[in-house]
């Protein structure tokens, strides 16, 4: 696990408990795991130039890019990247410098940029551009490029959010367990 975790500057991911790192995967920099993440074959997290937060219990699908925007005179504080609790980020998602609230589900290929927020409950389809600053407002499904509101989400799909959190905590205990 040692090889995928790698300092920048002095500072060193901070990785909660039962975290799941895919041997391929890569976190650099000032970057926080929560319990129980799973990142999965080819992530790559960069958090150099400010900061990523990765809350409990999500979970980052294969060939994902995560990374963060720099402190400026413009933007003093930068886009850190801050990641919910109970997140399915699909495969080959890019997250570069946003908030994704809790139980969001983002789609496999979609980009969510810089300065947007994610609320709760929150679906984005396959392939979704969200632009920077978008807000997308809790409980709705959200398509497109750039991404346009669909229509509020099913009690199905609410509940499906949680599930498939769920689903990746059982699967990364099966890979944790396999050693």
């Amino acid at each position: 696990m040692q090889s995928v975790l790698r300092s920048y500057k002095g500072i060193f991911p901070n990785v909660g408990e039962r975290v799941y790192l895919d041997p391929t995967s890569v976190m650099v920099g000032d970057i926080t795991l929560g319990n129980d993440v799973s990142i999965w074959p080819l992530v790559a997290a960069r958090g150099d130039v400010n900061h990523i937060i990765i809350g409990d219990r999500s979970n980052v699908q294969d060939g994902s890019v995560l990374h963060v925007t720099h402190k400026n005179t413009d933007n003093p504080d930068g886009y850190p990247l801050i990641i919910g609790k109970d997140v399915t980020i699909g495969h080959k998602v890019m997250l570069h410098g946003c908030t994704v609230g809790d139980r969001v589900l983002v789609g496999m290929g979609a980009i969510v940029l810089d300065g947007a927020i994610i609320e709760d409950d929150v679906m984005i389809g396959a392939g979704s551009l969200v632009p920077p600053g978008k807000r997308l407002e809790s409980g709705f499904l959200y398509v497109g490029s750039p991404v346009k509101q669909a229509r509020p989400l099913k009690e199905a799909e609410r509940a499906f959010l949680q599930k498939s959190s769920d689903n990746y905590v059982a699967t990364k205990n099966d890979y944790i367990a396999e050693g």
